[in-house]
């Protein structure tokens, strides 16, 4: 069995709560966050719970020796609309892949797994953003079909004094 072949890609639930929150953590410490595991854990209950968000995760078909499942990275969506499609439109707004899991095609499933996604809701198209030096990230987005927008700018208000992170 090759690399990519001991790869899984499917829709968390709940019961992946840990090892995911486990895997946020790390997301929101490399955009230079503290750590905060409990606070990952209820940011993405709640998500699940109310189903605010879609997340996708990638496993390690086979499991660690005490059994659980090895996670690689995740992908999380959010719902939103356009107005002028009048249709749904999906925003990824989080994709990491673990530091000792990277180069092993990870983050190409999880952009796929979305856009099956987005494909299976009728949604318009999928929309991302990332950081201007992120040079890997933005190299995997093209390859993956994805196009720089050219005729839009975008904006952020920061409210209330809480973090902006993008």
């Amino acid at each position: 069995m090759s690399a990519v072949d001991s790869i899984v890609c499917r829709q968390a639930d709940l019961n992946d709560l840990a090892g995911l929150a486990r895997l946020f953590d790390a997301y929101r410490q490399f955009y230079r966050q503290q750590p905060d595991i409990s606070g990952a854990e209820a940011f993405l209950r709640t998500n699940l719970e109310r189903q605010r968000a879609v997340i996708y995760l990638a496993l390690e078909q086979k499991p660690q020796p005490d059994g659980s499942p090895s996670f690689l990275g995740f992908a999380q969506l959010y719902p939103t609309l356009s107005s002028v499609s009048m249709r749904e439109v999906w925003t990824l707004n989080d994709l990491f892949v673990a530091a000792e899991a990277r180069g092993r095609g990870i983050g190409g499933r999880l952009l796929s797994a979305s856009a099956e996604h987005g494909r299976a809701t009728g949604a318009a198209f999928i929309q991302l953003s990332t950081g201007t030096d992120n040079g890997t990230a933005q190299r995997l987005y093209e390859k993956s079909g994805y196009i720089r927008d050219t005729e839009f700018l975008t904006y952020s208000l920061k409210l209330e004094n809480q973090p902006c992170v993008e």
